[in-house]
């Protein structure tokens, strides 16, 4: 049974609908942006990348089944040009809420390494925010490697 087919139209907006607010909260989270302007922003950033909805050119948008076929998730990557190597980069993982802590992501990114040979591609890349540790032990665990790390701490400011 595969994991990894196309996306419907049907399943791309509603997607987009789940999508949109929780890239904006996790932008807010990570202190990226303000919890004002996060959601025009992060709509923004998807009409930005995906001008061509879920056919945009060399984007590759599946739906991650379970073994007994059932849409359980979606997962998006593109190609890029890294280094003077092409990868995939994976934009975005989702696994419905009810599906999790059942191996969905790990076989979704097993299947995407098989589609991502097949493409003739060199590695697949990705960023995680430091927040989100599930994703991060998954990642490792995949046997992906931290090629650079960003830090921030907040400094109260003096009311001098």
């Amino acid at each position: 049974m595969s994991v990894l087919r196309p996306i419907t139209g049907d399943e791309y907006a509603a997607w987009l609908e789940t999508v949109i607010p929780e890239y904006a909260a996790d932008k807010v989270a990570s202190g990226q942006w303000s919890e004002d302007s996060a959601l025009e922003l992060s709509r923004k950033e998807y009409e930005d990348l995906l001008p061509g909805g879920k056919d945009t050119e060399n984007n590759h948008i599946h739906t991650v089944l379970d073994p007994e076929g059932r849409p359980v998730g979606t997962l998006w990557f593109g190609v890029k040009d890294r280094a003077k190597k092409r990868v995939a980069y994976v934009f975005d993982i989702v696994v419905g809420s009810e599906h999790r802590r059942r191996g969905h992501a790990f076989r979704a990114f097993l299947a995407m390494e098989q589609e991502v040979a097949r493409l003739g591609l060199d590695g697949i890349a990705l960023h995680v925010f430091g927040h989100n540790q599930a994703a991060h032990a998954l990642y490792v665990k995949l046997g992906y490697v931290a090629t650079n790390i960003n830090m921030f701490k907040p400094v109260a400011r003096s009311h001098a």
